[in-house]
């Protein structure tokens, strides 16, 4: 059975493609594949959204395909994917072929957008937060239907994930299109509490839309200084909590986390 579909708690890391260069992102994803990590992932940004706003930074699918290449055992992708930033359909040949090179290890994580600075510095349209909802519902759409008719299609499963955590819109969207569904409370004053109840929301959402909740895998993205929250999320029905990881990529945060993983799964 792939490592990303195992049984219990699964954890994972996101290792940030800004103020870095190739050489140490590149170990970095190797290293972290070989210790055991069931995912790995990056952002898909253009411009560096911490520190330095001139400073260095990579774009994501690139550095998916690099990722599918040199590592062997975890599930890859973007956390998230903005669909403004790419023809939804031409987004889904791009992650059908990623998951070609992964031997179908890609998630295919989606957003709406957020960080208006990049939009406009790459001559991005940025509409008001109703529109953005409505164009990334419809761009979710079409890169599921392309994502059918495609030759060759994927080559494992490709669930789609969607991440945000808007109460009405977003979880309803997760409730009715998504394979999973990431939170990431960075700015929650009760970071487990709120997660608990956006599941509860979520579980909602898909029991309006006749979904069995269970079919939702649900997932939630911490801070290394959030460690300590690991079991909590856990207990709050969290099936995979994945690292945000800034450079220099200190694997030894990693490495604490795997160590938790095991632990609660006994």
């Amino acid at each position: 059975m792939p490592e990303h579909h195992r049984s219990g708690l699964r954890v994972g890391v996101q290792l940030h493609p800004q103020h870095t260069d190739i050489g140490p992102l590149r170990a970095a994803w190797r290293a972290a594949d070989a210790l055991g990590v069931d995912s790995l992932w990056t952002w898909d940004h253009f411009l560096p959204h911490t520190g330095d706003p001139a400073g260095r930074h990579f774009e994501c699918w690139a550095l998916l395909s690099a990722m599918a290449v040199e590592t062997e055992h975890a599930a890859i992708g973007p956390l998230v994917s903005c669909t403004a930033f790419r023809n939804p359909q031409v987004l889904a040949d791009m992650a059908r072929t990623v998951d070609q090179l992964s031997g179908g290890r890609l998630v295919l994580g989606l957003g709406a957008g957020w960080f208006e600075e990049e939009h406009r510095a790459y001559g991005l349209p940025f509409p008001g937060p109703a529109e953005r909802m409505d164009n990334f519902a419809a761009a979710v759409r079409a890169v599921k239907e392309r994502l059918g008719t495609l030759n060759p299609g994927p080559a494992g499963e490709l669930p789609v994930l969607i991440g945000g955590g808007g109460r009405k819109r977003t979880l309803e969207l997760v409730a009715r299109e998504a394979d999973w569904w990431n939170w990431y409370g960075w700015a929650s004053a009760d970071p487990v509490a709120e997660f608990r109840e956006l599941n509860e929301v979520l579980d909602d959402r898909c029991a309006r839309v006749g979904r069995d909740p269970r079919e939702v895998t649900r997932t939630v993205m911490v801070n290394p200084d959030q460690l300590p929250l690991v079991e909590g999320f856990a207990e709050a029905g969290a099936a995979h909590v994945v690292l945000s990881l800034p450079a220099p990529y200190d694997l030894t945060v990693v490495e604490e986390l795997l160590k938790t993983r095991d632990a609660l799964n006994g």
